[in-house]
């Protein structure tokens, strides 16, 4: 089962793909859909430089939301830069929402879906609310702050460690919903619990809401220090799915501080065993608290993999 689709709705708002031969007047109202980029290169021989162009020449920009960055665009074979998108920051004044790097597994693997600083476009876009990525080969996030982000998500096979340090220590006052995958050390990967400590203090986001630390090694570790963190009591849901999850890191939220203020706790894609679960759902359940484990996956451990335990998402 792949974790890594292409987003049907975004921001609130169904996707749209742009197609090759648009007539402005067949396309919807600018501020209706998720306007997505994609070029398959199987189905159309169109650059996509030229999609960009036909793009901005037929969509009312100042009212486009939400735009979808697909193939080619982030797939390592070329597309538009960065300092595209920025140039046209004067004209897309309406800009809520951008997603770079929307492929699936077939078009490229999530371990090679390329970003690089990501600074420059916050600050060209000072009104945007919501910003997903996809990969995170040379992804960096040097940003001391933005005032309007409130969606931050980074769907990656290896998070580097200092673009989650960075993440971890940026103010961002308005952020209510945090997800980062952290990876695989062996795809670019190595985030440790010393390199979220900011994020794990409750310093510089006070209105975080949702934390989703997930899709790592390291997941029992990160449970360990859920259990005293300051930022727990003011979430309304905690994820820490698609990674290795175990017994002992399920241990640690029950005798760490009360989950019972949560409205969901999500855990799944684990290797949580029955007995645990039942622990856990005991302890949650009946305050309220919707525990998904779904998705259980036994150890597979060999000569070369003692442990045994696996991620949902790394190559």
């Amino acid at each position: 089962m792949s974790y890594v689709h292409h987003v049907e709705h975004f921001h609130g708002l169904p996707a749209y793909t742009f197609p090759q031969y648009a007539d402005p007047a067949a396309l919807p109202p600018a501020d209706a859909v998720a306007w997505r980029l994609h070029r398959d290169p199987y189905d159309t021989e169109e650059d996509a430089d030229v999609c960009w162009k036909r793009f901005t020449e037929s969509v009312e920009l100042s009212k486009v939301r939400a735009i979808i960055f697909g193939q080619p665009w982030y797939d390592g074979d070329g597309g538009l830069s960065d300092d595209d998108l920025i140039g046209l920051a004067p004209r897309l004044t309406g800009l809520e929402a951008l997603f770079l790097g929307d492929l699936e597994d077939e078009q490229a693997m999530i371990s090679t879906i390329s970003h690089g600083d990501l600074a420059p476009l916050l600050a060209a876009f000072p009104g945007l609310r919501e910003l997903a990525v996809r990969g995170g080969e040379g992804l960096d996030f040097p940003v001391s702050g933005h005032q309007n982000l409130r969606v931050l998500r980074v769907e990656s096979g290896g998070l580097p460690p200092s673009a989650a340090e960075h993440i971890a220590a940026a103010q961002l006052p308005s952020l209510e919903h945090l997800e980062l995958w952290l990876g695989d050390e062996n795809y670019g990967g190595g985030v440790t619990v010393e390199h979220l400590a900011p994020l794990l203090a409750g310093e510089g986001k006070p209105a975080l809401r949702h934390l989703g630390l997930q899709n790592s090694f390291i997941q029992d570790e990160l449970a360990a220090a859920l259990a005293a963190a300051p930022v727990v009591p003011r979430l309304t849901s905690l994820s820490l799915a698609m990674g290795t999850l175990s017994d002992e890191g399920v241990e640690a939220l029950l005798q760490g501080q009360p989950l019972t203020h949560l409205r969901e706790l999500d855990l799944s894609f684990h290797f949580i065993s029955d007995e645990m679960m039942l622990r856990i759902w005991t302890a949650l359940e009946p305050a309220g608290v919707r525990v998904d484990m779904t998705a259980k996956h036994q150890r597979q451990a060999d000569e070369w993999d003692e442990d045994g335990r696996y991620i949902a998402a790394s190559e």
